[in-house]
């Protein structure tokens, strides 16, 4: 009798650890697959936690969904690591996830990792649509405070910025818009650069609270914000080389130029 409930408790305990697992990264999900057989991603989708702001444009963008058991909203913070590049995973109050990000053909791989480094779940899916706009420079910053608002801000080599109240650029380049508001992290994308000098600023803009944005220094975290500024050129590809930059942001309001370069 003894060993037969010890059996249970293991199966159980199996089952829980299953689900939990499986929970934590609910899409996308591995294998094949063609986007374009299945596209909804010009659907109106809610990020978790909510942006303040949604501006539209979701075409080409898949949600990365999924809920974690016991997640909390402070330090340590679980991590999304999409393609090779490590971001915080905040979540809801209720522990879930969900992160817009533009997929290009290919191999893709997705991995939760909890708060001390330990892997969770990883999928690793084939993306057969060819026809999907490969990214061939990324920049993604990402901070370690929940409550901060950091802006990202690039300028091109014909002049153009982008920034939270200009995301779309007319050389084809943009800020990934269901990631400008909230707690990140900020990410720009072109497919096709232009030749030239490139700018990459991050701007510590302010906080948010239960009363929404405000400027009082007294409600931070910790004294200094760490911010991870992650260069990618030609994802996804043999030519594939990404630089990764850690910046201090100590006061609201600082713009801290983080890269110039010559692409």
């Amino acid at each position: 009798m003894a060993r037969t409930r010890f059996l249970l408790l293991l199966a159980a305990l199996a089952c829980a650890g299953a689900r939990a697992q499986t929970t934590a990264l609910e899409t996308p999900v591995g294998g094949w697959k063609r986007a374009g057989l299945v596209d909804k991603s010009d659907e109106l989708a809610v990020n978790y936690p909510y942006n303040l702001i949604d501006r539209g444009a979701q075409k080409g963008r898949t949600m990365i969904r999924g809920r974690l058991a016991g997640a909390g909203r402070e330090r340590p913070f679980h991590q999304l690591v999409v393609n090779g590049n490590p971001t915080p995973l905040y979540t809801d109050e209720e522990g879930r996830y969900a992160r817009a990000y533009a997929f290009g053909s290919g191999s893709n791989g997705v991995e939760i990792r909890a708060p001390d480094g330990k892997p969770l779940k990883r999928v690793q899916f084939y993306e057969a649509d060819a026809s999907r706009p490969q990214p061939t420079l990324r920049v993604i910053a990402a901070w370690d405070d929940n409550q901060a608002e950091i802006d990202l801000h690039i300028v091109t080599p014909d002049g153009q910025h982008a920034f939270w109240s200009h995301p779309f650029l007319t050389n084809g380049g943009g800020l990934d818009a269901d990631t400008v508001d909230g707690p990140g992290p900020e990410m720009f994308t072109i497919t096709t650069p232009l030749r030239g000098l490139y700018q990459v600023w991050i701007n510590y803009w302010g906080n948010f609270g239960a009363s929404g944005y405000h400027f009082d220094e007294a409600t931070r975290q910790r004294p200094i914000i760490t911010s991870r500024v992650t260069l990618v050129f030609n994802e996804n590809t043999a030519r594939e080389r990404r630089e990764d930059l850690v910046i201090p942001l100590r006061s609201i309001g600082e713009l801290t130029l983080v890269k110039s370069f010559v692409y």
